[in-house]
């Protein structure tokens, strides 16, 4: 791995120490530095691949071990990304941000993509590896048409209702769940909400600044007719089929050019 010097210390100094605990069978690496385009920004995301007998006590004791494998400043738990597996942690000085995943071997294969292995102490990891392949995540467009123009209403009230902040936050949220994806998709990358669009769709994360917007009124309507309208455009192609709510999405846009129209 070509990896930035300060991450590249941190792996062969906390390496050594993880591995003189027995119950850890191994230690694999995923996210960007995998992906093959880390940089002085990037976080190290790391696997502890647990014995399944010892995991459960492995799990009580996280934030000591990582304390003694690492120079610990502060951690906490996944819990609001939906993985309480992980402790999200800064390490330094000089400070890097470090996650923690702790998986039992038997669900090590389990994956979305694959990891390098770092070590691997009798071979489990990749023997799990071989056995059984990623599965990537099916992209489902008819769940985002079931609930699109159901947002787009929403949207709407909070912009007449003058809730700018909560519209701007609402706006954050339609990139990130459907325009970030749908531009992964276009792409043909993995979508993970707007994560790295700017390299990998360039062209689409151009499109996106149409759906920014300061603390203005007439900007946020902007904005969500921008979102609209790539909507429209991006859940179009790609030749996928979809059950589409017309109905919804004409009285949804009645209602938010209404709404707009108001505020002229």
């Amino acid at each position: 791995m070509d990896l930035p010097s300060l991450h590249s210390r941190f792996l062969s100094d906390a390496l050594p120490r993880i591995r003189q605990d027995a119950r850890v069978a191994g230690v694999a690496i995923t996210g960007s530095i995998v992906g093959g385009h880390p940089d002085v920004y990037s976080d190290v995301d790391l696997l502890l691949v647990v014995d399944d007998e010892a995991y459960d006590a492995v799990m009580r004791e996280r934030l000591v071990l990582i304390g003694s494998w690492v120079s610990l400043v502060a951690g906490f738990t996944g819990e609001h990304v939906g993985e309480p597996r992980v402790i999200i942690t800064l390490v330094g000085p000089p400070l890097l941000h470090v996650d923690f995943k702790f998986v039992r071997v038997s669900d090590f294969a389990e994956r979305t993509d694959d990891p390098e292995i770092l070590w691997d102490r009798t071979g489990l990891l990749a023997d799990a590896l071989a056995k059984q392949p990623p599965v990537t995540p099916a992209f489902d467009l008819q769940w985002i048409e079931d609930r699109f123009w159901i947002w787009v209403h929403y949207g709407a009230t909070k912009l007449g209702r003058g809730e700018l902040f909560e519209t701007i936050s609402f706006l954050t949220y339609l990139r990130e769940t459907v325009l970030g994806p749908l531009a992964a998709r276009r792409a043909g990358a993995i979508p993970r909400g707007v994560r790295h669009l700017e390299s990998i769709a360039p062209e689409e994360a151009r499109n996106l600044r149409a759906t920014l917007c300061g603390y203005d009124r007439h900007e946020a309507g902007r904005a969500l007719l921008a979102t609209v309208d790539l909507y429209r455009q991006w859940s179009d192609a790609g030749g996928a089929t979809v059950e589409r709510r017309h109905h919804a999405e004409k009285l949804a846009m009645q209602y938010l050019h209404d709404v707009i129209d108001q505020g002229c």
